[in-house]
């Protein structure tokens, strides 16, 4: 499946506010957001697939894809567009078995050595984390904006930065080879999702 990386949102129940996760997921595709990431680390399987679903259905008309974080089961069963990894979470390979050749798969790296273990199925990475978030306890020490580049030269993919991300960061991660931007607090904690996203696609020029 053809995706867009410029702007990830990486949207939970946990980070919106108390405001419902649909609604400020379609705020932010309003505003230029061009892939949605649906992490709830916390939920039962049959929870995140029902939250899943009512993503997919709202997101229908856009053609922005939803991709789940972590589960891949969810993401089949729920008829995601796909999965992104960790390095904790099931092989990319395996996931690519499990959902076909049409999924989009992303798998998260945070140091240069695993720029070498990217493997066939991995559609896209997540490099990060770019500066300190509270949305991820047990992060690794941020990398900054040339630490990203760093490792980002070393890629053979689509590039994301992630982690504390704001509208002040975009424009320098561009320059230092990112495609696109995933963003949590920035977006889904914001007061205007819509504008937030905006601001942060127009700093980062794409």
């Amino acid at each position: 499946m053809k995706f867009d990386p410029r702007l990830c949102v990486v949207i939970g129940p946990t980070d919106t506010k108390g405001r419902d996760v649909v609604a400020v997921a379609l705020a932010a595709v309003a505003g230029g957001a061009t892939m949605i990431q649906l992490r709830w680390k916390d939920a039962a399987d049959r929870d995140l697939e029902a939250l899943a679903r009512r993503l997919i259905e709202a997101l229908g008309a856009s053609g922005v894809p939803l991709i789940v974080n972590d589960r891949a089961e969810v993401a089949r069963a729920s008829g995601a567009a796909g999965v992104h990894l960790g390095q904790a979470d099931m092989a990319p390979a395996q996931a690519r078995a499990m959902l076909g050749d049409g999924a989009i798969i992303g798998w998260s790296i945070d140091r240069l050595e695993l720029a070498t273990r990217i493997d066939d199925a991995v559609d896209y990475v997540g490099i990060g984390p770019i500066k300190p978030t509270a949305t991820k306890s047990d992060h690794k020490t941020p990398l900054g904006v040339q630490g990203f580049g760093t490792i980002r030269a070393a890629v053979r993919r689509p590039a994301m930065a992630i982690g504390g991300v704001t509208a002040a960061e975009a424009s320098p991660l561009r320059s230092a080879g990112a495609d696109g931007l995933a963003v949590v607090s920035a977006i889904c904690g914001a007061d205007d999702p819509e504008t937030a996203a905006r601001g942060l696609r127009t700093a980062f020029g794409r």
